[in-house]
């Protein structure tokens, strides 16, 4: 069997780079895989952070050649050359974000043509923040991929809804493990970001931008802190305006009551983040899942999370976490402050390692395999 991954690898940053070759590397015991990754992922008006790239990120154990850039034409017809070399029996690809659908639909319809069969690793279908062409862009895509895997109810739902029928799976995301390299315990990184060994921390990791509610959480926050002296550190790349979250976070209490850890953060800086943690808060306003959830279970960290879109599918609420309405501080800081009042960290974090096996790689590569097969590629398959 012959795999193509296509989509951003090391060294582009971020879990979508990451997710993809790990699938990869767990699809490459049962089949021959390589990877197609682009020379230029977003045009920089379309990126708001300091760098696209990860130089420190490790490379997927498996040949990735960077052919794809994500607006100049003549390279999507490369791609579909470098492709059809390879002649695989599917080609996987992470869709995101309806931008690259010219790109990808272009690359891999000829492919198409020829036998082989197209999945799409969907973390949405409809985008968190709406432009123009979303829409037409999306169903294009849809046109050119045959089988999709899905993480949440609502995505089932968009894609129930976008294309009838559709042969899918729905899949957990498995837990985003490389990030313990058993580089830190709880005092060394906790010692490394200058906390007190025995202070009650809550994190907050990721992209910021407006639909992940870290204004909610800022807001709820001198609310927490006048039950429990609980240290919230924010940790990630600002994606609009830092200057409205440094004031909530002066009026919640300053740098003892919040820290603000701005910027991209390398595997090392978030095994350290986690391993510092008692507990992740996701207070998004929208979602439909987050790579999020998989960094904090697998480091063995609750969550605390909005009910929204697929999110709260993510936590079993007293096994695994707990879940608060959206855009409430008051329930938020109840919920935070009921965290560490009753104890529960030692109960959910129990709960959490009972989930692993589900969560993993291999079986998420079972899986896609599984799928595949449904769809019959023409060549390039068993």
């Amino acid at each position: 069997m012959r795999i193509a991954l296509l989509g951003p690898l090391a060294p582009w940053r971020g879990g979508l780079a990451q997710y993809l070759a790990l699938l990869g590397e767990a699809l490459s015991a049962r089949a021959e895989v390589r990877g197609i990754t682009f020379t230029r992922q977003y045009p920089g008006l379309l990126f708001p952070g300091r760098t696209q790239l990860d130089t420190s990120a490790e490379r997927p154990r498996f040949p990735v050649e960077a052919r794809l850039d994500s607006v100049l034409p003549w390279s999507w017809s490369r791609t579909a050359a470098a492709l059809e070399r390879f002649a695989p029996g599917a080609i996987v690809l992470k869709w995101w974000m309806p931008f690259f659908a010219p790109a990808f639909a272009s690359s891999v319809a000829p492919l198409r043509r020829r036998g082989t069969r197209v999945v799409l690793v969907c973390d949405n279908l409809v985008p968190h923040e709406r432009r123009p062409l979303d829409g037409a862009f999306t169903r294009w895509m849809l046109a050119e991929s045959d089988g999709y895997l899905v993480m949440s109810a609502s995505v089932e739902r968009d894609l129930a809804r976008l294309k009838p029928g559709a042969a899918y799976r729905r899949v957990p995301h498995p837990y985003y493990a490389q990030f313990d390299r058993g580089r830190f315990d709880r005092a060394s990184a906790r010692a490394r970001l200058g906390l007190a060994p025995e202070a009650e921390v809550a994190v907050f990791f990721g992209l910021v931008r407006r639909y992940k509610g870290l204004d909610t959480l800022l807001d709820a926050w001198a609310a927490v802190r006048r039950e429990r002296p609980v240290v919230l550190v924010v940790a990630g790349d600002f994606y609009e305006d830092p200057a409205p979250y440094r004031a909530l976070a002066r009026a919640a209490g300053g740098e003892e009551a919040v820290r603000m850890r701005e910027g991209y953060l390398a595997d090392e800086d978030v095994e350290a983040l986690f391993k510092a943690a008692d507990v992740a808060v996701l207070p998004y306003r929208s979602a439909t899942q987050s790579g999020v959830t998989a960094v904090a279970y697998a480091l063995g960290v609750p969550v605390i999370t909005t009910d929204v879109g697929g999110l709260a599918e993510t936590v079993t609420p007293g096994v695994t976490g707990l879940v608060v309405p959206p855009e409430d501080p008051a329930a938020l800081a109840r919920a935070v402050v009921r965290f560490f009042a009753e104890g529960m960290a030692p109960a959910l974090r129990a709960g959490i390692a009972a989930q692993a096996r589900e969560h993993s790689w291999e079986s998420l590569a079972t899986r896609t395999i599984e799928l595949v097969d449904t769809l019959a590629p023409t060549r390039g398959w068993r």
